[in-house]
């Protein structure tokens, strides 16, 4: 499930902290890379290296909106839907993205391509509203820089 190479990094990662369990997050993100998704096993996994609970490991885990316990779409898209995303337009972009991609917040698309979700705060109020793509942020956006954005990725798949 885990390459040898990551472990190693993990292990690596883990002789950093004074106490195991503080490298958690990292490798819960290491491991997603690496696996595309937090699954059972993944969890069991990771407790275990940790010698931490199945349940400590899924609390964490299931805290933050970055770590999927899912599978997602090989793009992952969130959006803004603070008060300032909101205010300038946030709302209305995810209802266009929700309308192109054919699908609704927190569903994928039937290509397995890109997930669509909401974001509580992405931390850039003066430049709403802001999506982020694959870890990369798009301040400002509108319904037609959002459809670029889309276009760019299905010339990339293709």
């Amino acid at each position: 499930m885990i390459s040898n190479e990551t472990r190693a990094r993990f292990d690596a990662l883990v002789a950093k902290y004074p106490e195991r369990r503080s490298a958690l997050i990292p490798i819960l993100h290491a491991v997603q890379a690496e696996a595309g998704y937090l699954s059972p096993e993944a969890i069991a996994w990771v407790a275990a290296y940790l010698d931490l609970s199945a349940a400590d490991v899924m609390s964490v885990a299931s805290f933050y909106d970055m770590l999927n316990l899912e599978p997602v779409g090989r793009h992952m898209l969130y959006v803004c839907h603070n008060l300032s995303c909101t205010l300038l337009g946030g709302e209305r972009l995810i209802r266009h993205l929700e309308a192109r991609l054919g699908i609704r917040c927190g569903e994928t698309t039937p290509d397995g391509q890109v997930t669509l979700r909401r974001m509580e705060c992405l931390g850039a109020c003066g430049a709403a509203p802001v999506l982020q793509l694959d870890g990369v942020f798009h301040e400002q956006m509108t319904a037609e820089r959002a459809d670029a954005l889309l276009e760019r990725l299905r010339s990339e798949s293709a």
